[in-house]
């Protein structure tokens, strides 16, 4: 009944529906693959957000090289603050509105010197393409609590004096003329002494895993759904053939004992069906007869 499956349109569908099932598995890894890493990248806020800050020297390494297990550390950091190496990074959009944050380097009472990120600005109303004007640092000795957050990529864009088109710190070193630690850089979690101005606070990272589950479910389905259609047109396929199989079983019978009877005539004959009335099995044999 099934011999048709063999044919070559029959195992070129099956061939699509491979393929097709083949490429809804992959979307639907991908899917679990972004899952796992915004998971993980949530256990990470979970664990270290909100966690004692610890000193400088305990993580002193992870300014050169960050281990991403370490991201959102807080650290405790004495120094001062270099006003005249503040910069503000271009394009940094928060809550929908574009801005800028603020940089600026802390040099550390034992010798070394990061980068804090102070916060963010709003784009200016008086001069087009500049904040309104940027909250100075604490002068003097500060301490900071920062939290660890990885250097960014240079990007194939410039910026006018006094910008940075992104917290490249090995660019920035550059600019200041000294040298920084530039595997990572501390977003500002609270200094003391406080300033009564400052640049607005970042949020706290979303902890919403998002729709990946949902998604990689619903290609996984896709695939599933492919082969169960395909299933469903063999089914067909092969109860219309058995229902042609009775139908020229039926007429060929006929054909043979009456043999003078019109070719037209035998092709119009109507097809027997399931569970035909008697009428309509009785004016079958008569057409077939050429009555």
């Amino acid at each position: 009944m099934y011999r048709f499956l063999f044919s070559s349109k029959w195992l070129g569908y099956l061939l699509l529906a491979a393929i097709f099932a083949t490429g809804c598995v992959f979307l639907g890894r991908w899917q679990m693959d972004r899952r796992a890493e915004t998971l993980a990248e949530i256990n990470r806020i979970t664990s270290n957000y909100s966690a004692a800050p610890v000193p400088f020297a305990q993580v002193k390494d992870q300014f050169s090289r960050l281990d991403p297990q370490r991201e959102w550390t807080q650290v405790e950091l004495k120094g001062s603050y270099d006003t005249a190496g503040q910069r503000v990074v271009r394009n940094r959009p928060l809550n929908g509105q574009p801005g800028y944050e603020v940089v600026v380097p802390f040099r550390l009472d034992t010798g070394e010197t990061v980068v804090i990120d102070r916060g963010w600005l709003p784009i200016g109303n008086d001069n087009p393409g500049r904040p309104d004007s940027v909250p100075a640092p604490p002068a003097g000795n500060v301490t900071v609590v920062a939290r660890l957050k990885h250097a960014e990529p240079e990007l194939q864009r410039g910026a006018p004096d006094g910008q940075l088109a992104s917290i490249d710190l090995a660019a920035y070193s550059s600019q200041l003329g000294y040298p920084l630690l530039t595997g990572a850089y501390g977003q500002l979690a609270s200094e003391s002494p406080a300033v009564p101005e400052m640049p607005l606070p970042f949020p706290k990272p979303s902890t919403d895993e998002g729709t990946h589950l949902s998604y990689s479910l619903q290609w996984f389905a896709f695939g599933v759904l492919m082969f169960i259609g395909f299933g469903y047109a063999a089914r067909q396929q092969a109860r219309n053939a058995a229902i042609d199989a009775e139908d020229a079983e039926e007429f060929g019978d006929a054909g043979f004992q009456h043999s003078s009877a019109p070719a037209a005539r035998r092709r119009a004959s109507p097809r027997k069906r399931k569970n035909a009335t008697a009428e309509e099995e009785e004016d079958a044999i008569l057409d077939a007869q050429g009555y």
